[in-house]
């Protein structure tokens, strides 16, 4: 009697974790009409069958392949194994060197041709599905709901699916950094000040001059995101794997490709507030060169100097700088552009 073992996968929400079992259910019993004493089984859950990275399941089962444990491979459809062209011809080119079949619930022994058709069906409907997800959140960011991701000084409102309300609190927050960078201070003396205060980051523990300037291209960063303006803008990256390591990378999509709607109901910062940021970005570029202060008096930021502190604001005597031009880092600021919050 021929050794089997059986796969099976589910990889979205539209199927639950019964799904498993239902395919080793259906599975068992194609196996035992075909006379096969079946030896194993492997499922991967909650995994897309679009690579064939990150599926410990189907890694576990070519592992056993290679030590001659089974003579069939019995599975629901040859979609369960994969969605993707290459993979699928990869992975029956490879059962067959080591004399395996591929028996599926749905078509029977698999062979090259079956293969290719079966290949080809699960990638294009796999692409299509992707299709009419982008096509669904494009309705979402067009209602002005949100069509993914947190935002700082936001949260969801419950039972409205893609609705965000302003947390005030944070919101504060964000006024004070737009505050203090169009005034001229640097993200990163900003994100030192915010430590110092015990303020919470978005995420992990600190604020990181990361956290505030992002990436222009992307949009990211809280200086840098247009919902602070009233303003949701939807699709400038999408996500490619890389066909080597299975990992998801982002890629920049052209402007003409965004999907841009107002949300006045978001709106944290004004436009005008949003130019003076802008305006307070190009002075610092122009004041600030890529040279170190020879002395005090030579630098032009901050004449009058002043540093933010847990204690309160420390006044600096006329002609010190605690800027570090060097590396844009500056820390001076003057009493008048800050008041404590």
């Amino acid at each position: 009697m021929k050794r089997a073992v059986i796969y099976a996968r589910y990889s979205t929400d539209l199927q639950n974790d019964q799904s498993v079992e239902d395919q080793i259910r259906i599975c068992k019993a194609h196996a035992e009409r075909l006379g096969l004493n079946v030896v194993g089984e492997f499922f991967d859950r909650a995994k897309s069958g679009a690579s064939m990275f990150g599926r410990p399941g189907l890694a576990k089962l070519m592992q056993k392949a290679d030590t001659d444990a089974f003579d069939v491979l019995v599975a629901e459809h040859p979609d369960r194994i994969s969605r993707d062209i290459a993979d699928l011809a990869h992975i029956h080119k490879t059962l067959r060197f080591r004399r395996i079949e591929m028996n599926c619930v749905n078509g029977g022994a698999m062979d090259t041709v079956q293969i290719g058709m079966y290949g080809v069906v699960g990638q294009m409907q796999r692409e299509e599905g992707a299709k009419k997800v982008k096509r669904g959140m494009v309705g979402v960011v067009r209602s002005g709901r949100n069509a993914g991701g947190k935002a700082y000084g936001y949260r969801p409102v419950p039972g409205r699916k893609g609705e965000l309300e302003i947390i005030e609190e944070e919101a504060q927050v964000v006024r004070r950094i737009f505050s203090l960078y169009a005034s001229g201070i640097a993200p990163r003396a900003i994100a030192a000040t915010l430590n110092e205060e015990g303020v919470p980051a978005p995420r992990g523990k600190r604020w990181n001059a990361s956290t505030l300037n992002g990436n222009g291209q992307r949009g990211n960063g809280l200086l840098l995101n247009p919902i602070y303006a009233g303003k949701l803008i939807w699709n400038r990256v999408h996500m490619v794997k890389d066909p080597s390591t299975g990992r998801r990378i982002s890629r920049i999509n052209p402007e003409v490709e965004h999907e841009e709607i107002d949300a006045p109901h978001l709106r944290i910062i004004d436009d005008a507030f949003r130019a003076a940021r802008s305006r307070a970005a190009a002075r610092i570029r122009d004041r600030l060169p890529n040279t170190s202060v020879s002395s005090p008096a030579s630098c032009a930021v901050a004449p009058a100097a002043a540093v933010w502190r847990p204690s309160g604001l420390i006044a600096a005597a006329r002609g010190s700088c605690a800027a570090r031009i060097g590396n844009l880092e500056v820390a001076a600021i003057t009493a008048a552009t800050i008041s404590r919050r």
